[in-house]
């Protein structure tokens, strides 16, 4: 794979794991009452990251965002661990994050669409 292509992967796996989070963010936010449901979140940074210092090739199809139930979050009496201003939180750095990857995406096809007007 060319630096080119996995660059272009890598955001495009980013965006993925930022959409599966948005999701999570809006089914915690939508369960606030729910008795007993417990908030979920993305696992993906840490995944890969752990993929990138590897000493082998990096497949990033084999790098999927994980859902997971934190369980660190203290519980209200009728065992709900959603806490709306702690999800707004994650909301905005979730959107921004989404944005980042999105810019550096189109920045990328810029420079490839540049590349292929000077060479042809």
């Amino acid at each position: 794979m060319t630096q080119s292509n996995n660059i272009v992967d890598l955001l495009e796996a980013g965006i993925k794991a930022e959409g599966l989070r948005q999701r999570t963010i809006a089914s915690n936010m939508a369960n606030i009452e729910t008795p007993r449901y417990r908030r979920i979140d993305v696992k993906f940074d840490e995944l890969l990251a752990k993929a990138l210092q590897s000493s082998r090739a990096v497949d990033l199809d084999k790098v999927e965002p994980e859902i997971y139930e934190p369980r660190n979050t203290s519980i209200r009496d009728n065992g709900n661990d959603v806490s709306m201003e702690a999800e707004v939180g994650s909301l905005v750095k979730n959107s921004l994050r989404h944005t980042a990857y999105v810019r550096l995406m189109q920045k990328k096809f810029t420079q490839i669409e540049a590349a292929i007007r000077v060479g042809g």
